[in-house]
C-alpha cells in the first residue's frame, strides 16, 4: 500500500456528550453558594463523580464531608446530585445546618415512586448498584420495602411477599441494555411485575449510551472521558465494548491515554459521562491531534436542551438579592 492508499487518521466525537442537566444544576448551585455566603462551603460526598470538577470546586472553598456529622453545626451543607436518604435530611436538621438540595430532579423523581409505591405497601425491586449513593438515597426512602438487584444473575435470590404488589425502578445511571434484561429475568418470576410511571435511567444516560454504540462499530478504539467513580462513564466503555469497538478505555485526563493503545488504531471515537466538563474532552482532541489524528468528525444522535431551575435555597435567596442565579445553558 502506497501512501496514497493509507486511510486518514481521524476521530468520531460523540454527540451528546459531557455535563446533563442535573450536573449543570449541581455544579452551579455550589459554584453559586460559595459566591453568595464565601468558602467554607460544605458538600456531602462529591456534588458529582468527577475528579477534576471536585478538585476545581475545593480549590474554590468547597469542603467535601462524607457524613453530615463532620461538618460544624450551623454550617451550610450542600446534597450532591445524587440525593440523600430521609434519614440523611434529619441527621442533618439536627445539627442545625443550613442545607441547599442540589439533587438532580429525575433521581428525586425516583424517590417519589418509590415513597408511593412503599405507602401502597408494594415490594419495590430497586435495579442498581448497591453502595453508590443514588441507591442508598433511593432505597433509604423505604427500607422495609425496598430489595437492591444489582445484575441480571441477582434475579434468582429475590422473594417477594405478593407476586401481585412488585414493582421495578432503577438507578438513573445504568446500562439501558443490561437494565432492560434484569427486568425480563424479573418479569419471568414474577409475571405481574409493574413497570415504573415513567423510564427511570435519565435521558442523558440513554442519550450518551445511544451515541456511543453509533460510533463503537467504526472505531478502532474508543476513548471515554470520566472518573472511574461515574456510573455512566463506566457504563459507556462496557457499552462501547459490547456494540463493536476494537478496544474501549476510559480516562479522567489526557495524559492518561497510553500511546500503545492507539498501536495501529484509524479511527479513534471519543466520548464523555454526563459529569464531565468539555474541556476536558478538548484536552483529549488535542492530544490525538498531536499523535496524528488530526480529522475530527462529530456524530451527533441527539440534541439536548433540557435544563433546570437552581435549587429553591437559592432562588429564594436570588428574590431577596436581586442576584442572577440563572444556571447557564451552555
Amino acid at each position: 500500500m502506497n501512501s496514497a492508499d493509507k486511510p486518514t487518521k481521524r476521530v468520531l466525537l460523540a454527540a451528546p456528550r459531557g455535563y446533563c442537566a442535573g450536573v449543570d444544576r449541581a455544579v452551579v448551585a455550589v459554584e453559586k453558594a460559595l459566591a453568595m455566603y464565601g468558602a467554607p462551603v460544605y458538600v456531602r460526598k462529591e456534588i458529582v463523580h468527577n475528579k477534576h470538577v471536585v478538585g476545581a470546586l475545593r480549590e474554590r472553598g468547597a469542603v467535601f464531608v462524607d457524613e453530615v456529622d463532620e461538618a460544624p453545626a450551623g454550617a451550610r451543607l450542600v446534597f450532591s446530585a445524587h440525593g440523600v436518604s430521609p434519614a440523611v435530611r434529619a441527621a442533618a436538621a439536627g445539627r442545625g445546618l443550613e442545607t441547599i438540595d442540589a439533587t438532580c430532579p429525575l433521581v428525586s423523581k425516583v424517590h417519589k415512586e418509590a415513597v408511593r409505591f412503599a405507602a401502597a405497601d408494594y415490594d419495590i425491586l430497586l435495579i442498581g448498584h448497591d453502595g453508590h449513593e443514588e441507591v442508598e438515597g433511593t432505597a433509604g426512602e423505604a427500607p422495609d420495602h425496598v430489595q437492591i438487584v444489582n445484575s441480571p444473575d441477582d434475579v434468582d435470590r429475590i422473594t417477594v411477599r405478593d407476586g401481585a404488589k412488585v414493582v421495578w425502578l432503577s438507578q438513573t445511571t445504568l446500562s439501558v441494555d443490561e437494565t432492560m434484561e434484569t427486568v425480563r429475568r424479573l418479569r419471568e418470576r414474577f409475571p405481574q411485575l409493574q413497570d415504573p410511571p415513567s423510564d427511570d435511567i435519565c435521558y442523558a444516560t440513554q442519550n450518551r449510551q445511544v451515541a456511543v454504540k453509533r460510533i463503537a462499530p467504526e472505531s478502532d478504539v474508543v476513548i471515554v472521558v470520566g472518573s472511574a467513580n461515574s456510573s455512566n462513564s463506566v457504563r459507556l466503555v462496557e457499552v462501547a465494548r459490547q456494540t463493536g469497538a476494537g478496544a474501549a478505555y476510559r480516562v479522567d485526563y489526557a495524559a492518561e491515554i497510553d500511546d500503545a493503545w492507539l498501536a495501529g488504531a484509524w479511527t479513534v471515537g471519543v466520548t464523555s459521562g454526563a459529569s464531565v466538563p468539555e474541556i476536558l474532552v478538548r484536552d483529549v482532541l488535542q492530544h490525538l491531534a498531536e499523535r496524528g489524528y488530526a480529522e475530527v468528525r462529530e456524530v451527533r444522535t441527539e440534541t439536548e436542551s433540557l435544563t433546570f431551575s437552581l435549587p429553591r435555597e437559592l432562588r429564594s435567596t436570588q428574590k431577596a438579592t436581586g442576584l442572577d442565579l440563572k444556571p447557564p445553558t451552555t
